[in-house]
């Protein structure tokens, strides 16, 4: 309960990387484990690629944990933000083994591929590791890894890099501004300037049609395992037209609207299959497909596994 306690302080305060252990028991308190890590993994997700995700400078990248390793493994520097996350001094994690910091299956993976980096002299990878904090909360994260040599060339040292992925709403919305300000002062200028100008007419998108679009967006989000109506339909449902709705939702997310659909489902699909031990079958159904055949295909296609894959590899995991 302190741990779920903890965490519950963490995601409050705007922090939704942190995991809870999964345990082998089969009470309420594994339940709301269950619970908390995949609203911490959906919170994420969803702050990863909400709005406008083909536009410039959307998603920002920032280094959230560094470490520099020597040849056996010790730390030998870390950025302070390494240090807030984990809940830790700095003092108490120069000079230690970069695998005590992880949890004992990331420990293993670690020293597999520790004993790579001593054999090679140019090294560049990423590894999936699951770090653990001061209070006992995992975190799991990808590791890019890089070896390089000191001035000398005499000692290798290898740089672990974790990369945190966010966005802000209102840059978002700011850069959305200029461009449509500056497409406006673009257009103008074609028009006194040639005489020529292109019969074609362009769209333009008004704050109310991406405000109506942004809904559509959180609608397919919110209603995965209801057979979704015909882009017709749905325009007349949020209040616009198929063809705006169309173009609208392709500059704003980068795809198109059954394509982002098929690919939240999936995306549900494989968290509800890491997170939770419901059969692959109903999760299936719960995310809107209603052939396993066709899901196992498309989510295939997608991750280039099966939920079965996937399903055991978290089974192993949790032992």
């Amino acid at each position: 309960m302190r741990r779920i306690n903890h965490m519950l302080l963490e995601m409050a305060s705007g922090n939704f990387f942190y995991r809870l252990k999964r345990s082998k028991k089969n009470d309420n308190i594994e339940a709301l484990v269950i619970t908390l890590n995949m609203l911490a993994e959906e919170i994420q997700e969803t702050m990863l690629h909400q709005g406008y995700v083909n536009t410039n400078k959307i998603i920002r990248q920032t280094v959230q944990m560094s470490f520099i390793i020597d040849e056996n493994g010790i730390i030998q520097m870390t950025n302070q933000q390494t240090c807030n996350i984990l809940s830790m001094l700095q003092t108490d994690i120069i000079d230690k083994p970069f695998s005590s910091f992880l949890v004992k299956k990331s420990q293993l993976k670690w020293e597999q591929s520790l004993k790579v980096i001593r054999q090679k002299d140019f090294y560049d990878t990423s590894l999936d590791l699951t770090f653990k904090s001061k209070s006992n909360l995992v975190i799991p994260k990808t590791c890019y890894i890089t070896t390089f040599k000191n001035e000398n060339n005499t000692e290798r040292k290898t740089l672990i890099t974790i990369i945190h992925h966010s966005n802000s709403q209102e840059e978002l919305e700011n850069d959305l501004k200029k461009r449509i300000i500056q497409s406006t002062k673009n257009d103008s200028l074609l028009t006194n300037t040639s005489k020529n100008v292109s019969k074609k007419p362009k769209v333009r998108l008004s704050f109310e049609d991406i405000r109506k679009i942004r809904a559509g967006h959180d609608i397919i989000i919110n209603n995965l395992e209801k057979e979704f109506p015909s882009l017709r339909d749905f325009a007349l449902q949020l209040g616009t037209n198929e063809f705006k709705l169309k173009y609208g939702f392709k500059e704003l997310y980068g795809t198109s609207v059954y394509r982002f659909l098929l690919n939240e489902r999936l995306r549900k699909s494989k968290m509800m299959i890491q997170y939770s031990d419901l059969p692959i079958k109903s999760i299936a159904h719960m995310v809107g497909f209603k052939s396993i055949p066709h899901f196992s295909r498309a989510f295939k296609k997608r991750y280039e596994y099966t939920p079965s894959d996937l399903r055991k590899r978290a089974q192993k995991e949790d032992n």
